[in-house]
């Protein structure tokens, strides 16, 4: 075990096998994140805009506030306002006051944000590549083992 691993950071052993699991596990979100960066860009927006479509998209037509969108993040994002208002300019969501709290603002996908995510999702080249490497049983393992390093402390 470790091979792959040594020969990407030019190491001879590791201190144990979970120092060896934590660096994989680095090493492996850092080549998802760049992948996910690429594609993302070669639609005009940053993973995190991407994230924030899809959270809308789920709930459309309705929307969200700015903290609910905020806490269903993936990866939480230290100004949710600025990431909405370049969508906004874009033409991919729209924000309207709410009718019972006027402080309370709103933001909704546009069809313009559905037509993009639709363009995006058929794509689908960040599935491809991963799936062809990890089995369904494998996927499961790896989801589970990671909701128990990132889930609630009992």
């Amino acid at each position: 075990m470790g091979e792959v691993l040594k020969r990407r950071l030019k190491q001879e052993k590791f201190n144990d096998t979970l120092h060896e699991a934590i660096l994989n596990i680095l090493v492996v979100a850092g080549h998802i994140r760049e992948r996910l960066d690429r594609y993302c860009e070669s639609y005009g927006i940053t993973p995190g805009q991407y994230n924030v479509l899809r959270i809308l998209r789920g709930v459309y037509p309705n929307g969200h506030p700015r903290g609910e969108i905020a806490a269903r993040m993936v990866e939480r994002a230290p100004d949710v306002t600025r990431l909405i208002d370049r969508l906004e300019n874009q033409r991919l969501v729209e924000r309207d006051r709410s009718r019972k709290d006027r402080r309370l603002s709103i933001t909704r996908i546009t069809k313009r944000g559905l037509e993009l995510l639709d363009r995006m999702d058929p794509d689908r080249e960040m599935h491809k590549h991963f799936g062809e490497r990890i089995s369904q049983r494998d996927r499961r393992d790896l989801s589970r083992i990671c909701e128990e390093l990132y889930g609630p402390e009992e």
